[in-house]
């Protein structure tokens, strides 16, 4: 087809990976070995460019290092300092307050309701909007007869770089198989063989076929049957309202939020027991200006409160660049190209026609092998936009056979048909695209943070289960998993938790002081809620 969008170079590059197509059908591909690995971590990965990141002045972290990016708003101006607010005048009380609307927080919010607890859901934008949503590849769970939890932990650990919080990780991989029980039987619509069996496929650094999918909607089809559930339970979800601070009570224990309506500005509060932060990742930060896969709200809202709050941080300064993220046309920059495309057979092809790698390494050794052979290696493929390499969509009917690519791929075909590009006859170009926080919120196996009392963080927003790195498919996992036990956990809290009766921010005027102190200048209000596209350091995304 050779799209009209397409450059004559891009063309002529395309004849390249059209002339080697068969020939690298079957073939071994080109695997590393772990000092290669090594060292394409060192040199290409954006987690090892120190010019990115920043050293923490204050807080529980002080003296880590974080992006910079992430590092202003941890130490930024608080939006309630200068405000006056009455702590007592209490908009909404519950037993659970769930702050997020994703996949995380509505797991959670059905947990604590079933536990029997009133709960509170609150969320910046509408249920619903968030990064679970844009989740397309699948879920992970070892419940085949090849398979076990215990093979599921060495794979997710390894793809960690071993510093995965053991306690954590046993629980995602352990209660994966019932987790995925739970979806089916709410009505999620897995993907399933003539006899009822749920299908399953090869994800980047498994060793075993555990990707659960539905079709390439898997992240949409999860959430909408949650989000049905916490409206059938008649759950209070409070939509277009950001938590800005966290509050505390006398004993400096979370009790609550106060939240501003994103529409008209007012400041409301709410008081709980039990506070969850669900708040999601950081894409819409724009580290090292890459572009995102991620939601419009993904800002580390959740990071910046629970620090405020005296939350200590963890892998903080690990972040995922997906390998396939949409290079070109200009208009799907950033877009993810899920990792089944190529764990269904599609190659990473360079400009010359070559594979350069195994297409289902662990995400950060592919992406740092994609980064290299853009750069030092002049292999990338030229586009308006930059250097990008091929992904060879069109192997996949070639493998698999005609249709394969529209039954499985769905979505992802008719992103780019609608840009004039037929994925099942052309390749499509790609790089590496900001994707997921690694590390965040140090929670305990209860999912509490270990260091504040009844403030518990689930999702994105929680790090440990996933070490350094993350594998595909154990994150649409861990909003499950631990969505679930937070809400199991902090119901069970709050039963044994009066109610707060004085409620106050003193950590907030503590933490500027502290930031005073040291000599730090703000360079941000926080928590930023939703990205400005008007701002010129946004410039190179755009």
């Amino acid at each position: 087809m050779k799209s009209i969008i397409y450059s004559q170079k891009m063309k002529d590059s395309m004849v390249n990976v059209e002339a080697t197509r068969k020939s690298r059908i079957g073939a071994d591909p080109v695997r590393f070995n772990a000092k290669e690995k090594e060292e394409l971590l060192a040199t290409y990965h954006p987690d090892f460019r120190e010019q990115a990141f920043s050293t923490l002045e204050v807080g529980a972290n002080k003296g880590g290092k974080v992006p910079t990016e992430l590092h202003d708003l941890l130490q930024g101006k608080s939006r309630m300092l200068g405000q006056k607010i009455n702590l007592k005048d209490v908009k909404y009380s519950s037993d659970v307050l769930v702050i997020g609307g994703g996949g995380s927080g509505a797991s959670c919010a059905l947990e604590a309701f079933a536990a029997g607890c009133k709960v509170t859901m609150v969320t910046k934008l509408r249920i619903g909007d968030a990064n679970t949503m844009m989740a397309e590849g699948g879920i992970q769970a070892a419940d085949k007869e090849n398979d076990s939890p215990a093979t599921h932990y060495l794979d997710a650990f390894g793809g960690g770089h071993f510093t995965n919080k053991p306690e954590l990780l046993k629980m995602l991989v352990a209660d994966a198989p019932g987790a995925l029980q739970w979806l089916n039987d709410l009505g999620v619509m897995f993907d399933k063989d003539e006899n009822g069996v749920m299908a399953t496929t090869a994800g980047g650094g498994t060793s075993r076929n555990r990707m659960h999918a539905c079709a390439d909607y898997s992240g949409a089809e999860i959430m909408r049957v949650l989000r049905d559930e916490v409206w059938n339970d008649g759950i209070e979800v409070v939509e277009f309202n950001s938590a800005i601070e966290i509050l505390l009570d006398e004993k400096g224990n979370a009790a609550g939020a106060v939240l501003m309506n994103m529409e008209t500005g007012e400041l409301t509060i709410a008081k709980a027991k039990c506070v969850v932060l669900c708040t999601g990742g950081a894409g819409r930060i724009h580290y090292q200006d890459f572009p995102t896969t991620n939601h419009y709200g993904a800002t580390a809202d959740g990071l910046v409160m629970a620090y405020r709050a005296g939350a200590e941080l963890r892998d903080a300064d690990a972040i995922q660049y997906h390998p396939t993220g949409v290079a070109f046309p200009a208009q799907m920059l950033g877009a993810l190209v899920t990792e089944k495309v190529r764990s269904l057979g599609a190659m990473l092809v360079n400009v010359d026609g070559e594979a350069f790698m195994n297409p289902l390494e662990c995400r950060d050794i592919t992406s740092a092998s994609i980064i290299r052979e853009c750069s030092d290696r002049k292999k990338g493929v030229e586009t308006p936009l930059g250097k990008a390499v091929w992904l060879d969509s069109p192997m996949i009917d070639m493998i698999h056979g005609e249709g394969t690519l529209l039954k499985k791929l769905p979505g992802m075909l008719r992103m780019y048909q609608k840009m004039g590009i037929d994925m099942r006859e052309d390749p499509i170009l790609i790089y590496p695209t900001l994707h997921y926080q690694n590390g965040g919120v140090d929670v305990n196996a209860d999912s509490m943070t270990t260091t504040v009392n009844n403030l518990y963080v689930a999702g994105e927003a929680a790090g440990g289960v996933h070490g350094r790195n993350r594998l595909m498919g154990n994150s649409l996992l861990d909003v499950i998993v631990f969505g679930r036990n937070a809400g199991k956990c902090a119901a069970a809290q709050a039963k044994k938790t009066e109610m707060p009766t004085k409620l106050n921010m003193d950590h907030v005027k503590k933490f500027d002081a502290e930031v005073k102190e040291a000599g730090v200048k703000y360079n941000a209000k926080s928590p930023m809620l939703l990205p400005d596209y008007t701002d010129i350091k946004y410039k190179g995304i755009l």
